[in-house]
């Protein structure tokens, strides 16, 4: 019998240790395109400058769940705030390519100049791990700037 309750206790221990993320700890394409929304407006009430600072902040209101938005510079085509890795900050990505060689870097930048907004879909490893997942991003300019703010979700 005490055999049996150990078992019992350890396969219940690697349910947990082993159970996914919750679909409450994952963003939603509505989260990303309000949280863009919400940074835009920053943008309108209090500068580009506030922006800026704001997005790059790792504990900041614009990381969130397993999401977070970036900005890229439209103009320079150089990423200008990352939370996740400020490495990137003044790195223009536009040779980059994704595991199945989709220059999804382009896409959202051609996305962003051209419509102004809309959903990219690419391969992109989640915060904090190295091999990609599907990954789908909101692309939204800031109106009257030369700005794309970036917020994804992954599968």
């Amino acid at each position: 019998m005490k055999h049996v309750l150990s078992s019992l206790l350890l396969m219940i221990a690697c349910l947990f240790i082993a159970t996914p993320v919750s679909a409450e700890d994952m963003a939603t394409k509505d989260e990303c395109l309000a949280m863009c929304k919400k940074a835009a407006q920053l943008a309108a009430d209090k500068g580009t400058d506030e922006m800026i600072k704001q997005v790059n902040d790792p504990k900041g209101p614009f990381v969130w769940k397993d999401s977070y938005i970036y900005i890229v510079d439209l103009n320079t085509k150089m990423v200008v705030a990352h939370p996740i890795k400020p490495g990137l900050i003044g790195k223009d990505l536009s040779g980059i390519k994704d595991i199945k060689g989709k220059m999804f870097f382009v896409e959202i930048t051609n996305l962003a100049s051209e419509k102004g907004e809309g959903w990219v879909d690419y391969m992109w490893p989640k915060p904090g791990e190295k091999t990609p997942v599907p990954k789908s991003s909101y692309v939204y300019r800031v109106p009257n700037q030369p700005y794309a703010l970036i917020a994804g979700i992954y599968y």
